[in-house]
């Protein structure tokens, strides 16, 4: 069983930036394929990025050159840095690990419990 536990969400501004961080309960970051979603209230979870174990790195196209996903084998860990945040990118976050097909699809088998981002007007 692979525990995943996100951090770094919060409030800010139009603009702003935060990072994201997804830790991993085990030996996970490395061997996987890890992916960010983001489920917005009344809406559906919506793929952000995704890294392979290879290396091949997917985005959204609503994200395109303001997010950057990246990992640290060593720590176990995955990050998503967003930068020019708009207000449409209020949600709730999710690292996931382990894709059962696709990595853009949702079917993945592990699940972090999510972290709020709320950017404000």
């Amino acid at each position: 069983q692979v525990q995943l536990v996100e951090s770094g969400g919060g409030l800010v501004q139009t603009g702003g930036s935060l990072r994201l961080s997804c830790a991993a309960s085990r030996r996970t970051v490395s061997g996987y394929t890890m992916g960010w979603f983001r489920q917005a209230p009344g809406e559906e979870r919506e793929f952000v990025a995704a890294i392979r174990s290879g290396g091949s790195i997917y985005y959204a196209d609503s994200v395109k050159g303001r997010f950057t996903i990246s990992r640290d084998n060593a720590e176990n860990t995955v990050y998503l840095q967003m930068n020019s945040l708009k207000p449409e990118d209020t949600a709730v976050y999710y690292c996931a690990a382990h894709a059962k097909g696709v990595a853009t699809s949702p079917a993945y088998n592990y699940w972090g419990r999510g972290t709020q981002v709320t950017v404000s007007s």
